[in-house]
């Protein structure tokens, strides 16, 4: 199976206009994102998708293939589809890598292909970490002071999806049964099943956690979690103007990803 990346960049953030064109220890958002997208060495085509035409000719300047699609796209996952017919995309599996996500390791993305791979009766992989000791302890503390931010994963014994939620789950009444897994929000979706989700409405889950993926959980389709080692890198991404200067620090204590 072939795989393409997709690189949803959205020049209108109502929180940081022009993000991607960002500029992150002297290189731009979206040039990082596009290096890391580079070494993932299964991906056979990496294509910017984008609503607006100054990041396509940013995009250009450094040899990256860029695409408009419509304004209209309301997430990512809309934007990716797009690009299938805008890029004429032939491969089977579709990744989209969020064009903020500046600090995923390239290893992740692999993580995730392969998961694919070994589970042709997935219609989506997505990632997750294990939250322990300090870890989770700092992500149950964060959750008290910003309770929308980050999302928690439960999965069966094949790790398919069983839910995902704002709130962490699974309360902890009893310890010593399972762990906490943090969340990571990378899809790789079966052309079909990306072609069958763009179809499906906002479902109640969805919207009352504000979470697309549980649209496809609602519906039927199965959810296999890839469970991913960070290897010690901070996960992150820009998503304010602040988170700048926090990412340029993380950058220079552990270095470049790519």
């Amino acid at each position: 199976m072939k795989t393409a990346i997709v690189i949803p960049a959205r020049y209108g953030s109502s929180r940081l206009q022009g993000k991607p064109l960002q500029i992150v220890a002297g290189i731009s958002l979206l040039e990082r994102v596009w290096r890391i997208a580079k070494k993932v060495k299964p991906a056979s085509r990496i294509v910017i998708a984008t609503e607006d035409l100054r990041i396509v000719e940013h995009a250009r300047t450094f040899g990256a293939e860029a695409v408009l699609t419509p304004e209209s796209c309301a997430n990512g996952t809309e934007r990716v589809h797009a690009a299938i017919d805008a890029a004429k995309l032939s491969e089977d599996i579709l990744l989209n890598l969020q064009g903020d996500a500046l600090l995923t390791p390239p290893w992740v993305l692999e993580a995730m292909i392969e998961e694919m791979a070994k589970a042709p009766e997935a219609d989506i992989v997505t990632s997750a970490v294990r939250l322990e000791g300090a870890a989770l302890e700092e992500f149950v503390a964060h959750k008290k002071k910003s309770p929308a931010s980050g999302a928690t994963v439960v999965f069966d014994n094949n790790r398919d999806a069983l839910y995902f939620s704002k709130g962490i789950v699974p309360y902890m009444r009893n310890t010593g049964f399972t762990s906490v897994y943090r969340h990571i929000g990378l899809y790789g979706y079966r052309r079909a099943a990306l072609q069958k989700y763009i179809t499906l409405p906002p479902s109640p889950l969805e919207q009352t956690e504000g979470l697309e993926q549980l649209r496809a959980l609602e519906n039927g389709m199965k959810i296999r979690i890839a469970i991913v080692d960070y290897k010690g890198r901070t996960h992150g991404s820009v998503d304010a103007p602040e988170d700048i200067a926090l990412v340029e620090q993380i950058i220079a204590r552990e270095g470049e990803l790519a």
